[in-house]
């Protein structure tokens, strides 16, 4: 059914569509703007003189559990992702009204500090406040990166013939927030709640790592986390990027163990939810072998999930049919709030 302009959009991330005809209305004229926004482009590159600076901003609004690794690994992950280093850290911080303390305000910004610490970043500004009209503490990263060499790596960038990697699994950033937030509906024994809950830890929702090693290892043509709407999400949105189709097998991406007990209790499907963590690289088939060996000598657990099209078709081949690779119009996750009538958390984009 077609949505009228004055539907309520649900909560998450904008319509593919919709999100594409916002971006085509932003004038872009400054030749020293290497990569502007775009579906499926996380990260701006722009030429400042002889350097090539990459920008990020991302909002963590779902949480304050670990606030401060996701408010890093967010928005460093789309860095890695160009190719880039991350380095500065600006942090907005919005306290909520009649809630906020002295150690609330204190405990936030010593996570901070030693999560910045942590992944080598440098805190060097930003704004805080006790603000109306929110229930809990939302922050907003403004990171800057660079590229060492100049060469930035495009979600645009990937060609027909190109195998797509998948590092680590998914989905680990559901499951941990599935196993802190809605313990008490899950049929998990102590040790392994524990285990989904540390899942955001170990193997952790950061693909510094992973980025790296790909580079120094193969020739990348694209990467891309798959965050909200998960890996189906992530993949089309690399596909609208570079224009080309993509063949993905469904029994080639590692899912987490324990994820069928956790999900299944609320019918979602594993292709849509929130999956951080893990990182998609697209590379010439020459390079595929070299990048696996190097992210398993880094213990990083890496897998051929499909390859890039000549065509534009989307294809999914599961349970021995071939389909077209899903969209999902919010993520897999909401489910898990909905169907017991407790409020939405709201996601990051």
């Amino acid at each position: 059914m077609k949505q009228s302009k004055e539907d309520i959009l649900p909560v998450g991330k904008l319509p593919m569509d919709l999100l594409d005809h916002l971006l085509k209305q932003i004038p872009r004229n400054d030749p020293d703007v290497l990569v502007g926004p775009g579906v499926g482009v996380d990260a701006t590159v722009l030429r400042l003189g002889s350097k090539t600076i990459i920008l990020k901003t991302d909002p963590i609004t779902f949480t304050t559990k670990d606030l401060a690794n996701y408010l890093i690994a967010v928005n460093s992950n789309d860095i890695a992702c160009m190719g880039g280093i991350p380095r500065y850290l600006l942090v907005s911080l919005l306290l909520p009204e009649a809630k906020t303390t002295y150690s609330m305000a204190e405990g936030i910004f010593k996570e901070i500090i030693i999560a910045c610490k942590e992944y080598g970043i440098s805190l060097v500004g930003g704004h805080t406040e006790i603000t109306h009209g929110i229930d809990r503490p939302i922050a907003a990263g403004f990171m800057v990166g660079y590229s060492p060499s100049g060469k930035i790596v495009r979600t645009s960038g990937a060609k027909p013939g190109d195998v797509l990697l998948l590092s680590k699994g998914i989905p680990i950033e559901a499951l941990s927030i599935l196993a802190r937030e809605k313990a008490g509906l899950l049929k998990l024994d102590g040790p392994t709640l524990t285990k989904a809950r540390d899942l955001v830890k170990n193997p952790g929702i950061s693909v510094l790592r992973d980025a790296r090693i790909a580079l120094e290892n193969g020739e990348v043509t694209a990467m891309h986390d798959p965050t909200e709407g998960g890996i189906a999400t992530g993949l089309l949105e690399i596909a609208r990027a570079c224009g080309y189709g993509l063949e993905v097998y469904m029994d080639k991406i590692p899912i987490i163990e324990h994820a069928e007990d956790i999900l299944g209790q609320f019918n979602m499907d594993p292709l849509g939810a929130i999956s951080s963590g893990a990182l998609i690289v697209c590379c010439s088939s020459e390079s595929a072998s070299d990048i696996l060996d190097a992210w398993q000598a880094a213990s990083i657990k890496g897998s051929i999930i499909g390859y890039v099209r000549s065509d534009k078709k989307c294809i999914l081949h599961r349970d021995g049919k071939e389909l077209n690779l899903p969209e999902f119009p919010r993520d897999e996750i909401t489910k898990a709030f909905t169907s017991h009538k407790t409020e939405i958390p709201p996601h990051q984009p």
